[in-house]
């Protein structure tokens, strides 16, 4: 991001993945390709075309890209243009790294987000906090709530998991 090159890096980053979801698909594999973005991708005005662009020449259904952006950039006024942009090319954002920023619910409810991740510092320890548990569980109702789709991040063992499952969290990530 210093070096300005970012966007460059972006670029080659967005059309690898989805090179590699391409042949992934020719050869039966289907998944979604997630892709984490900067802040200053966000504030590039051509990025909704690169990534328009980019699933074309590689025949992706945008929703199968998932973009995920620090939960600080979708609050981020200045950003929230090129998220509608991209959000109304059917393209997926995701709100990584959850409840570690500032985020006001505004932004959640008028964002075109579909996905929230429940940061890894809450997840890991709730099997044995009762702090954290009480953070994960109204975080995934809210989300919930608000339509999207629940992912945390750091699970790290089957006590953890069976929480989630009985919280009724969508997806789960880590090394268990």
């Amino acid at each position: 991001e210093q070096t300005e090159m970012i966007n460059a890096v972006s670029r080659w980053v967005l059309d690898a993945a989805l090179r590699q979801q391409r042949a992934w698909l020719d050869a039966g594999i289907e998944l979604n390709m997630s892709v984490n973005l900067s802040a200053r991708n966000l504030h590039d005005s051509e990025l909704p075309n690169t990534v328009s662009q980019l699933l074309k020449a590689s025949r992706i259904p945008a929703n199968q890209l998932i973009l995920e952006i620090t939960e600080g950039i979708a609050m981020d006024s200045d950003a929230e243009a090129c998220l509608q942009k991209l959000g109304a090319m059917g393209v997926r954002l995701s709100i990584d790294d959850f409840g570690t920023g500032y985020s006001s619910l505004a932004y959640l409810k008028r964002l075109p987000m579909e996905e929230l991740k429940i940061d890894r510092s809450f997840v890991a320890g709730m099997d044995t906090s009762a702090d954290d548990a009480a953070i994960v569980r109204p975080t995934i109702d809210l989300a919930h709530n608000l339509g999207l789709r629940v992912v945390a991040e750091g699970v790290e063992n089957e006590a953890t998991l069976e929480m989630l499952r009985d919280y009724g969290c969508d997806m789960a990530q880590g090394h268990h």
